[in-house]
């Protein structure tokens, strides 16, 4: 199993350090759909007892990323088509309201730091740093709507996709698209434009949807 081992015995917050340990790993594709997780193996690892590792697994598989299958117990969850959709439906239809909502809430300094992100993105030449400069993106011009339910949700479905999505990126060549796309969300943000900006955001998702169903088959 592909973790980092960590001593977390004396630690409180044993089982949200394990959380998310294992959430990072299944995101950044580390451990990987259909892999087992064992929990003597895992609480070894991290030099704890199984208690927290059941409780880590146990939000692991609320938030979609386990699994529990008989005669093989938790294993890391695979992405079908169906769910895609659904995830990519439901963040065309909350997402641009997020941001249309944010955009008379934008300081000056959170355009800089959006703009800051989006150079990181377009920069990077590592993959496995991809899908966490796009989310600091796009969570930087989000955040300022307060929608704290909103956003939590969106981190969620994010969870889901994220390792797809970074890997939907390096077989269609979709950096320069995606780059584009984030120059021009956060052009309008700086303009004030709030529904253009939020146009924009649902193009965006819309596309990266089109993109990742015709790629899935690949990412498997």
């Amino acid at each position: 199993m592909k973790l980092k081992s960590v001593d977390i015995s004396k630690t409180a917050s044993a089982s949200s350090i394990v959380f998310e340990a294992l959430r990072r790993a299944i995101i950044e594709g580390d451990l990987t759909e259909g892999e087992p997780l064992r929990q003597d193996e895992i609480a070894r690892l991290f030099n704890t007892s199984r208690i927290p590792v059941r409780e880590a697994i146990s939000r692991l598989e609320e938030h979609g990323l386990v699994k529990t299958q008989r005669y093989k117990g938790a294993v890391v969850s695979g992405l079908s088509v169906t769910e895609a959709e659904e995830i990519f439906d439901f963040r065309a239809l909350v997402e641009p309201e997020v941001i249309r909502r944010a955009v008379p809430q934008m300081s000056q300094e959170t355009l800089a730091q959006a703009r800051d992100s989006w150079a990181a993105f377009s920069e990077a030449d590592d993959p496995m740093t991809w899908g966490e400069l796009n989310r600091d993106f796009h969570s930087v011009l989000y955040q300022a709507s307060g929608l704290q339910y909103h956003l939590d949700i969106i981190d969620n479905a994010m969870d889901r996709i994220d390792r797809y999505l970074r890997a939907q990126l390096v077989l269609s060549n979709g950096m320069e698209r995606a780059n584009e796309e984030h120059m021009g969300i956060w052009q309008a943000c700086m303009d004030g434009n709030a529904e253009l900006a939020a146009e924009r955001t649902r193009q965006h998702i819309t596309g990266a949807r089109e993109s990742l169903l015709q790629n899935l088959s690949n990412l498997r």
